[in-house]
């Protein structure tokens, strides 16, 4: 069984920054990972991915540029550093391990972590 526990959301005004981090458990053997995020009244969505052995990113188009994600192997921890938020961004992020196709592949989500963007 795989635990995600996701940390580092807050309130934060347009343009500002936050730091997300996600810490697995359990058998994450050589997943990849990403980071999800879901509004309110709205589906979940892919943000962003980092793939296991060559920490290559990708990014929704909607993130990219202002988005950054990375890996601590030692940790099993994923980052996501948010620059330059927009109100769109307000969501609850999750983190999960993902296939080729950036689509999930542990049924368990963890608690997320609120993002608040004011405008």
């Amino acid at each position: 069984q795989v635990h995600m526990v996701e940390s580092g959301g807050g309130l934060v005004q347009t343009g500002g920054s936050l730091r997300l981090s996600c810490a697995a458990s359990g058998r994450i053997g050589n997943s990849h990972m990403g980071w999800f995020r879901q509004a309110p009244g709205k589906a979940r969505e892919w943000v962003a991915s980092i793939t296991w052995i060559s920490s290559a990113p990708d990014y929704a188009a909607s993130v990219k540029g202002r988005f950054s994600i990375s890996r601590d192997y030692a940790k099993n921890t994923i980052h996501l550093q948010m620059n330059n938020l927009k109100p769109e961004d307000t969501a609850v992020y999750y983190c999960n391990t993902v296939n080729q196709l950036n689509r999930p592949t542990q049924e368990l989500w963890g608690q997320g972590t609120q993002v608040t963007v004011s405008s």
